[in-house]
């Protein structure tokens, strides 16, 4: 039936952050630029077998898929640590994640962990724990889930929101420098 008010809108991003023991994800809904928390939560992935955790990971995305009907996906990208092996592995599962959103036609932004802090908190080097802090008060959640996998999840669903709201993003300038020379009135 749809809403009569054009500046009605809303979209649900699914935020994933992926992993090959835990993955966490969040919904968000964004009605008229307020945000919303519809679901979040941590998927233990208990295959030993390293093919059966890429299949797991494939069926409980194509799951979320189904069931929440996201307008876009934003996934978590894997960062480089100590460990080459365990980055290849997240990046194997962060790829059958976006597989997923992709088959059914949905857009996917991939965002580093530092952006997704800095977004979130304002501090690129925050911890889980402050992030899931901010979270709680920006979508006024009463219970942090038990995981912090899950407000993972939810920070990237956040963090893709806010950067893809900003005016930059709407401009298609690549940085605040470059949207400043366009628009220089806007400068005050």
């Amino acid at each position: 039936m749809g809403n009569a008010n054009p500046s009605f809108k809303e979209k649900i991003i699914l935020g994933i952050d992926p992993g090959t023991n835990v993955m966490g994800y969040g919904i968000l809904r964004v009605q008229n630029k307020k945000m919303e928390s519809i679901s979040m939560g941590a998927i233990q992935i208990k295959e030993s077998d390293y093919i059966l955790k890429l299949s797991r990971i494939l069926e409980k995305v194509e799951e979320l898929m189904e069931q929440f009907k996201p307008d876009e996906v934003a996934v978590e990208a894997p960062f480089y640590g100590k460990n080459v092996q365990s980055m290849l592995k997240l990046g194997r599962a962060q790829g059958v994640a976006i597989s997923a959103a992709l088959r059914v036609g949905v857009s996917v932004t991939e965002y580093s962990p530092r952006k997704i802090k800095q977004s979130i908190t304002g501090s690129g080097a925050a911890s889980k724990e402050q992030v899931a802090g901010m979270l709680q008060q920006l979508l006024k959640i009463d219970r942090l889930p038990k995981y912090l996998d899950a407000t993972d999840g939810m920070a990237v669903a956040v963090c893709h929101h806010l950067q893809s709201s900003s005016p930059v993003a709407k401009s298609g300038a690549k940085s605040w420098d470059s949207f400043i020379k366009k628009n220089p009135g806007r400068v005050k």
